[in-house]
């Protein structure tokens, strides 16, 4: 039955985080959120309450800035929450902890088969990642899951529900602490 929602899934990016307000690449770096972090961590969970959206789980990954937003979540909406280690930011080597802007990184991201010196090829990303949603979408008959996690995650994520060109790929962002809806058709 073609078009037949079979399931979904939402995403939530963490809050604001120390490097994200000084415009610097978080990466597999465990960066602490910011006040406004916690903050936007809480309106969000508030929002997912007053939009009655439901979920069974959420996975989060285990760096402290999801985290964080997982927990806040979680504790306002009652929704209970596990890590899930595959939804940690990918490791961008060599540019954690540069500006996020930087032309080199940007032109860096369209090179998929490319590990970032010290870190991770988007393909090793999107393995893991398409991987996870595989699962997930095996059990989106009886299960919706949230995923609290990471901008470069939610461009894998995206990239698995929607066709994106390289540069599509390499320029897609969610704000912090947005949620967005995915349909498994």
């Amino acid at each position: 039955m073609k078009g037949l929602v079979m399931g979904h899934i939402y995403f939530v990016r963490h809050g604001q985080t120390v490097w994200n307000a000084a415009n610097k690449i978080c990466g597999a770096t465990d960066i602490e959120l910011t006040e406004l972090g916690h903050a936007q961590a809480i309106e969000a969970a508030g929002k997912i309450l007053d939009e009655g959206i439901q979920a069974d789980e959420i996975l989060y990954s285990p760096l402290i800035r999801a985290a964080e937003t997982a927990r806040h979540i979680s504790e306002i909406t009652g929704i209970p929450r596990r890590a899930e280690q595959r939804l940690i930011e990918q490791n961008f080597g060599k540019y954690e902890s540069t500006p996020r802007n930087g032309e080199e990184f940007f032109l860096a991201k369209q090179q998929f088969m490319n590990r970032f010196e010290g870190g991770e090829s988007m393909l090793q990303v999107a393995q893991r990642i398409y991987n996870l949603l595989d699962e997930i979408r095996a059990e989106s008959d009886h299960k919706t899951y949230m995923l609290v996690a990471h901008n470069g995650i939610a461009r894998v994520l995206n990239s698995y529900f929607y066709e994106m060109t390289n540069e599509e790929f390499a320029a897609f962002g969610v704000k912090n602490c947005a949620v967005v809806r995915y349909d498994f058709v």
